[in-house]
């Protein structure tokens, strides 16, 4: 009997040893494959991966796959050697640059990735993903402006790509720390006023380790008197998928403007190149209105999509505003046409926001068609013509046409 079982035993090893030896190499890679995206066993992939690796160790694919698969499960040494010693040998090789680099960048040492997607750069100067990682480690060691010039590289290569148009919008940074501008908005009424009002701003930004800072000065004329508005706006880049809004306001005439404003925005960079926001604004005319605002963005391709939604409280009432914004980008940031349709009034419009200082709920439609555009490395212009369809009192209405040019000198 008791050799009966250690002949079982026996014959269980030896045929277990021979099916794992004649299991294909590229059918345990699959297996192995399987184990680590479907099922997040990591153990078990590696296990399969080893194997692989020992079976065809000139494959320099399997060898990246087995060190994705320690970085992930956290044995860095082990995926160090690994990656290290397949780069050294295939630097030619985009993932293996890619696997090698993105190790070292989760690993916070961001000098040595960039020292290694700058060699895998040298043959493929073209690859998106390199230049992506590239910018990202240099956004974290705080050269904002290399990475912009990095991202704009990889858009000329890949115009169409939705992830580096959207990494490239939120990082908000250029390649030119200053900048100063311009603007002036012209609104005219088809009845309800005689004189047309005149809105015209000054600002002074500039890109800090943390995020943009911008200062604006606005004037604003309405019925022949004038009035001054100082506004100051901040991004603070919180970390790699959150940052922030934030602004302040105060005037001295809050028949104009509000005589004090202040706002709170937080976004979060999302996979797939959404973008979600919710935060508050505050205008102090006669009495404070608080409206509270969320947002959902999207890039596909050469296009950026954005919904948002203003909410303030009216008399127990709820006064909704909606926008749907496109824009088709024909260049890089800064390069693109616009379309906007919505209802309601926003706080962040200052042509009218002054309506918010009124204990009705009004109403009102609008559409707007913009363009703006780089020109050389350092200029930018932009000019938007918009139609309101608003009510200023109860059940009185009137047309409103806007056109806005801008220009901004970045330096």
């Amino acid at each position: 009997m008791r050799k009966q079982f250690w002949l079982y035993v026996f014959l269980f090893l030896t045929l277990g040893v021979w099916s794992q030896e004649t299991v294909p190499v590229n059918e345990m890679y699959t297996m192995a494959r399987e184990e680590a995206f479907e099922h997040k066993n990591y153990d078990k992939a590696i296990g399969f991966m080893e194997e692989v690796v020992k079976k065809a160790p000139e494959n320099v694919d399997y060898a990246i796959f087995l060190g994705r698969l320690y970085t992930w499960d956290k044995q860095t040494d082990k995926a160090r050697r690994i990656l290290g010693a397949t780069f050294k040998s295939n630097s030619e090789y985009e993932d293996a640059a890619l696997a090698y680099a993105s190790l070292e960048f989760w690993n916070q040492d961001s000098e040595k990735a960039l020292e290694i997607t700058n060699k895998g750069l040298q043959s493929h100067p073209d690859s998106e993903n390199l230049l992506v990682l590239k910018a990202k480690v240099l956004m974290d060691l705080k050269r904002g402006q290399e990475a912009s010039k990095t991202l704009n590289t990889a858009l000329k290569y890949h115009p169409k790509s939705t992830n580096v148009r959207s990494l490239l919008q939120n990082m908000a940074t250029g390649e030119n720390l200053n900048e100063v501008g311009i603007s002036y908005n012209f609104v005219d009424f088809k009845e309800r006023f005689d004189q047309p009002w005149h809105l015209a701003s000054l600002h002074y930004g500039r890109q800090t380790g943390i995020g943009p800072i911008f200062g604006r000065l606005n004037y604003g004329n309405r019925f022949g008197i004038g009035s001054t508005q100082f506004e100051m706006d901040f991004y603070p880049r919180i970390s790699k998928t959150f940052y922030a809004y934030i602004n302040g306001g105060i005037s001295n005439d809050k028949a104009i403007f509000p005589e004090y404003r202040a706002g709170f925005s937080l976004y979060a960079n999302l996979p797939a190149a959404f973008e979600v926001d919710a935060g508050f604004r505050m205008l102090q005319f006669d009495e404070s209105s608080w409206t509270y605002t969320f947002g959902l963005g999207k890039y596909y391709k050469n296009y950026w999509f954005n919904l948002r939604t203003y909410l303030n409280a009216v008399d127990a009432e709820v006064a909704d505003s909606y926008a749907l914004t496109a824009r088709y980008y024909f260049g890089g940031a800064d390069d693109y046409f616009s379309v906007r349709v919505g209802t309601g009034f926003s706080p962040d419009n200052t042509s009218n926001n002054v309506l918010f200082n009124n204990t009705a709920r009004l109403h009102s439609t609008n559409f707007a068609l913009g363009y703006r555009n780089l020109l050389g490395q350092t200029h930018v212009v932009y000019v938007e013509a918009s139609y309101d369809r608003i009510e200023f009192a109860s059940d009185t209405f009137d047309d409103q046409y806007t056109v806005k040019l801008g220009y901004i000198k970045r330096f």
